[in-house]
């Protein structure tokens, strides 16, 4: 019985003539050598690698760091030290030295005696109370106003639009250009005073305020949506956490300008305040007084940036 190939089959001379093509490519491509491609002549000579270098040791300060950017304790307490000594010492030989008459730069010694003079009476304390309480009174009330504020700008874009144009110029205002109105309405007594540095603190604390929480990542407000939390849940539980760190932050540097603003307000119609006492030792060219206050001045304000920094730092440990 015969079977003949189907339509879909080779026949037998097909199949020969294939294997024999086959055979002839693949002795005619094993025979030939590729030669390889030389490079086109560009008139220069050919650079030879690199050579390799050693990874040098980094020093022993900068290891476990980044960057090189960390320093030993003992590092950053030598700096810091250096920091005021060196400005120290510099007074101290320009004045030993009699290069600028003493009635307006005075010596060390003889600031550290004001100080003392005044401390004794009792006046720098009185001074320094009252001008902590107008910090108190008048960056604490910045702060109610400008937080609520800052939130809304950064989680509403309703908010954003209609707040940020009136914010955004009125921040440019000085507040100092206001304390002739300020003195208008609200007479000479305190509440002008707080008011300059409600003026002075609230507008900029508002923006980065808002700043702040428009950097919360949107991922964990959607996965709270989608675990079922409602948009107060959302605010109450994942952004105000996650941006208090950093509204603490903005806080805390709003508050030297409150600490600058409360000299301003002082130097007009005041009877108690560092910047009261800055006016009258200036009235009498005491000018070692006024050095002493200045020194009181930055030794305060360098104690609210700690504590804030403290508590920030306390209130942000479970942000990465």
């Amino acid at each position: 019985m015969e079977i003949r190939p189907g339509p879909d089959r080779l026949r037998p001379g097909r199949v020969q003539l294939a294997l024999l093509l086959s055979q002839r490519v693949t002795a005619l491509m094993s025979a030939r050598t590729v030669a390889p491609v030389a490079p086109p002549d560009t008139g220069r000579r050919t650079w030879e690698p690199l050579p390799r270098r050693g990874s040098r040791s980094r020093p022993a300060w900068t290891r476990g760091h980044s960057g090189g950017a960390g320093l030993s304790s003992r590092a950053r307490w030598g700096l810091r030290a250096a920091s005021i000594l060196v400005p120290l010492a510099v007074w101290t030989a320009v004045s030993m030295a009699g290069l600028v008459d003493p009635a307006f730069l005075p010596s060390p010694p003889a600031v550290l005696e004001a100080f003392g003079e005044m401390l004794g009476t009792g006046q720098l304390a009185q001074d320094t109370l009252a001008s902590l309480g107008r910090v108190g009174a008048g960056f604490g009330l910045a702060v109610l106003i400008s937080v609520p504020l800052g939130v809304a700008m950064g989680t509403s874009r309703v908010a954003l639009a209609l707040l940020e144009p009136a914010v955004g110029l009125l921040r440019y205002m000085p507040a100092s250009a206001f304390i002739p109105l300020l003195i208008i309405w609200l007479g000479l007594g305190e509440p002008s005073k707080i008011a300059i540095l409600v003026l002075g603190v609230v507008f900029f604390n508002t923006l980065m305020v808002a700043d702040a929480v428009r950097r919360v990542p949107g991922e964990l407000g959607q996965v709270a949506a989608t675990l079922g939390a409602r948009p107060g849940e959302v605010l109450r539980k994942v952004t105000w956490p996650y941006a208090l760190p950093a509204i603490v932050d903005a806080a805390r540097i709003n508050a030297a300008a409150a600490w600058n603003f409360v000299v301003v307000a002082e130097l007009i119609a005041a009877e108690s305040g560092l910047g009261y006492r800055i006016v009258r030792a200036q009235r009498f060219l005491q000018t070692d007084k006024i050095f002493a206050v200045l020194i009181v001045i930055g030794i305060v304000g360098l104690l609210i940036d700690v504590a804030l920094r403290i508590l920030r730092d306390r209130l942000g440990r479970w942000v990465v």
